[in-house]
């Protein structure tokens, strides 16, 4: 995006409810991490993120170990789902605080047991929502995506830009006149 910034890891309890609202669950978690980072640097523009997967109404937050990771790639084994992610910026010294959900479709290939165990061995699976990362393995999985790909990764890259331009933000950031 050409912005200048820094990747911070905010410090925060996730909500997970595998029967909540995927849209409200990544709103709630991306605006939770832009306010505990916001705390340590209170006069910056954050950006906070973050992605679920849903299947039908079903939520696929990470799985908790490799028997749950196999039992999500079976689900979604041949079928299509949703991404959401939410991403909020939040700077109060600027009057910022808007949440917004992107949501992308990814079908899956139908899965044996043989590429489930390959895809475990390749992809940490338990650091993903939904037991998979497009960037990835895709080859062995996925059969089709909505672009940007971006989306699905768990940074829309650009609808932020998009939303960024529209604040009037992005050159200010671009040229250092805006503190992120």
């Amino acid at each position: 995006m050409g912005v200048p910034h820094q990747i911070i890891v905010a410090q925060v309890q996730e909500f997970e409810d595998p029967t909540a609202s995927p849209y409200e669950m990544v709103l709630h978690n991306a605006r939770l991490k832009a306010k505990a980072v916001a705390e340590l640097y209170p006069t910056a523009l954050v950006l906070g993120a973050d992605t679920t997967v849903a299947l039908e109404h079903k939520v696929l937050n990470k799985p908790r170990d490799l028997k749950e990771s196999a039992e999500m790639l079976r689900e979604l084994s041949g079928r299509e789902h949703t991404v959401h992610t939410g991403v909020c910026f939040y700077g109060p010294a600027y009057g910022l605080d808007e949440t917004h959900d992107i949501t992308a479709w990814v079908r899956f290939k139908p899965l044996t047991e043989a590429v489930i165990q390959q895809y475990q061995l390749l992809v940490n699976t338990l650091d993903k929502a939904g037991a998979y990362g497009i960037q990835e393995g895709r080859d062995l999985i996925i059969e089709d995506y909505q672009h940007p790909i971006s989306t699905i990764m768990g940074l829309p890259v650009e609808f932020v830009v998009q939303r960024l331009e529209q604040l009037g933000l992005r050159q200010r950031l671009r040229s250092g006149t805006f503190k992120t």
